[in-house]
């Protein structure tokens, strides 16, 4: 069993930047958790397995498969592998990545 608390403590919103810190490095699943200044954009990338997005503070706007979607508090988004998208922050945002390593070892 793998425990991580408070998990919005672990990144700070930093001036015109993005932060990412890995918390949680286990078998199949890795969490990073993001924070994101208000104007900071991850530009257009895929993910080499599935992933799922939640904000824990913020707002964000994803766009992916043609579509812009609003993240904030209470929402998920699930990309599958590959799948291209960007995420830009509307206001300072904290958002954790959980990406599900589905390969067999």
């Amino acid at each position: 069993m793998s425990e991580v608390e408070d998990l919005p403590s672990l990144v700070s919103i930093q001036p015109e930047a993005t932060v990412s810190r890995t918390v949680l490095s286990e078998d199949g699943l890795r969490i990073v958790l993001f924070a994101f200044d208000k104007g900071q954009v991850l530009t257009e990338h895929t993910a080499a397995m599935p992933v799922m997005l939640q904000v824990s503070e913020g707002r964000l706007l994803i766009t992916a498969d043609g579509r812009d979607t609003e993240l904030v508090p209470g929402k998920v988004i699930y990309f599958s592998t590959r799948l291209p998208h960007t995420v830009e922050a509307i206001e300072p945002s904290k958002m954790m990545l959980s990406m599900f390593d589905t390969r067999q070892h």
